[in-house]
C-alpha cells in the first residue's frame, strides 16, 4: 500500500461508518448473525489458514505463550462465535439518553450516546481479537479498520473476509469493516497520521508496539498496556481459597494479560501458606523467583530482582514478595503495577473496601482470580483491549466505551439575552 491507497482506505472507512452509525439496531444485529454463522460455516477454512501461522512460528522458535495465543482450535473457534452473539444480544447503546435535565429557561438539555466514528484496531498475535473487535465496532456503530501483526496474517485475512462478506449480506457497507494485510510498518505510520479519518487508535500487544503507536500517532491513542497483576494473600485470609485463586490466576493460562505475574503475602500468613502453595506451583512447572523472606521459606528458588516486579513474564514464571501490612501491598502494586488487574484475598471487610479504594488499577477484585478480567466473563459480550488509562475509558471495554455522548437541546423559541 502506497500513501494513496491508506488515505483511500481511510475516506471509505469514514464513509461507511457515517452510514453504519445510523443503521438500526435491528440491521446490525443481523449483520452480527450471519457473522457468527460464517465463522461456524467456515471452521476448516479457518483452522487451515492459523495452522499456517502457527507452523512458520514454530518454525521460528516462538515461545510456547506466543504459540498458544496464536493458535484457534475448535474450543477457540466456538468462543469468537459465543461471543458475538452474546454481543448481538446485549441492548445498543447508539441513540441512548444517559441523562436529561431542564434548564430555568425552559430549554431540555440531554445527553445521548453516539459512535465515536472510525476506530484503527492495531493487534498482536492472538486472531479472535479480529472477531471480538468487529463485533464490539459493528454493534456500536463504528467503522473498523483491522491491523493484525504478521504473525497471524493468514489468520486474521480469513477471519476478516469472513466478517465482511456478512456485513454486505445485511446490506451494511463491507467497507466499515477493512484488515489491513500488509507488515510494513511505514503503512502502519501513514495510518496513525490521518488524523482527519480515524478518531481513535487502539493498540493490543507488547511494550514496543504500544510506545511505537504512541510515539507515531496524530490520533488519539487509547492504550491496552502490559498486564502486571498481583494478587495479596491478607493475614487471616482463607488458605483454601487463597491456593486455589492463585494456582488459577498463574497457571490457568500464563501466556495472557490478565495472568498473575506477582503474588503478595501478608508476614502472618506466610509461613503457613507459601510452602503448600510452592509446591502447588512446582507441580505444574511454575519458576519462582522470591524475597528474601520467601526464600528463606521456600527452599531452592530464584532471587528476585528489582526488574521482577515490574515484569510482565506471560510465562510459567512467578514473584513473590512478604510484606508487613496491607499498606505495604498497595504500595507495592501501585510503585509496580500496570493499572490492569489485582486481586485481595481476604476475610476483613475493612480490609477489601481499602484495597478496591486505594489500588489504581481499572479492575479490582475481591476474593477472585485476575483471570476473570475480561470483557466476556464480566457481560460485556466481548472486549476490544483493556484500557490502563483512563481517558476516556479504563478497565475491559465493551460497547458503552466505544461509544461517545453528544449534547442534544429541545428549545420552544429560547435566545440568549
Amino acid at each position: 500500500m502506497n500513501r494513496q491507497d491508506v488515505l483511500e482506505t481511510a475516506r471509505k472507512a469514514r464513509r461507511a461508518g457515517l452510514r453504519l452509525g445510523v443503521s438500526g439496531t435491528a440491521q446490525k444485529d443481523a449483520a452480527l448473525g450471519l457473522m457468527a454463522e460464517g465463522l461456524s460455516e467456515k471452521r476448516a477454512l479457518l483452522l487451515e489458514a492459523n495452522a499456517e501461522d502457527v507452523g512458520s512460528a514454530r518454525q521460528r522458535g516462538m515461545p510456547a505463550a506466543f504459540i498458544d495465543r496464536l493458535t484457534l482450535t475448535d474450543r477457540t473457534l466456538k468462543s469468537m462465535v459465543d461471543g458475538i452473539n452474546e454481543v448481538r444480544a446485549l441492548r445498543d447503546p447508539v441513540g441512548e439518553i444517559t441523562k436529561a435535565w431542564t434548564r430555568p429557561n425552559g430549554l431540555l438539555v440531554a445527553r445521548m450516546r453516539i459512535p465515536i466514528g472510525v476506530i484503527l484496531m492495531i493487534y498482536e498475535s492472538r486472531p479472535n481479537v479480529t472477531a471480538d473487535a468487529s463485533a464490539l465496532c459493528i454493534k456500536s456503530g463504528n467503522a473498523v479498520i483491522l491491523k493484525g501483526g504478521s504473525e497471524a496474517i493468514n489468520s486474521n485475512r480469513a477471519i476478516a473476509g469472513v466478517l465482511s462478506d456478512a456485513l454486505e449480506k445485511a446490506g451494511l457497507p463491507s467497507e466499515a469493516l477493512q484488515f489491513i494485510d500488509t507488515p510494513d510498518k511505514e503503512v502502519l505510520y501513514e495510518f496513525l497520521r490521518q488524523d482527519e479519518m480515524i478518531d481513535l487508535v487502539i493498540p493490543r500487544g507488547g511494550g514496543a508496539l504500544i510506545k511505537a503507536v504512541a510515539e507515531h500517532s496524530r490520533i488519539p491513542v487509547l492504550k491496552h498496556d502490559k498486564g502486571i497483576c498481583h494478587i495479596f494473600v491478607d493475614a487471616g485470609a482463607d488458605m483454601g481459597m487463597a491456593k486455589r485463586v492463585c494456582f488459577n490466576a498463574k497457571v490457568q493460562r500464563p501466556g495472557v494479560c490478565n495472568a498473575m505475574e506477582t503474588l503478595l503475602v501478608h508476614r502472618d500468613a506466610a509461613q503457613t501458606f507459601l510452602p503448600d502453595m510452592a509446591d502447588m506451583y512446582r507441580s505444574a512447572g511454575v519458576e519462582i523467583r522470591g524475597c528474601d523472606r520467601t526464600r528463606a521459606i521456600v527452599e531452592d528458588i530464584k532471587a528476585a530482582t528489582e526488574q521482577d516486579w515490574s515484569t510482565e513474564y506471560l510465562d510459567l514464571v512467578l514473584s513473590v514478595r512478604i510484606v508487613d501490612s496491607l499498606e505495604q501491598a498497595i504500595e507495592h502494586i501501585n510503585r509496580y503495577g500496570s493499572h490492569h488487574t489485582d486481586s485481595i484475598i481476604t476475610r476483613d471487610v475493612g480490609s477489601s473496601m481499602r484495597f478496591l479504594r486505594e489500588v489504581d488499577s481499572s479492575t479490582v477484585l475481591v476474593n477472585a482470580s485476575t483471570r476473570f478480567s475480561d470483557g466476556f466473563q464480566l457481560g460485556l459480550g466481548a472486549e476490544i483491549g483493556i484500557s490502563t488509562s483512563k481517558l476516556h475509558a479504563f478497565g475491559p471495554m465493551g460497547l458503552e466505551e466505544l461509544t461517545a455522548q453528544k449534547f442534544v437541546i429541545m428549545g420552544s423559541g429560547q435566545i440568549r439575552e
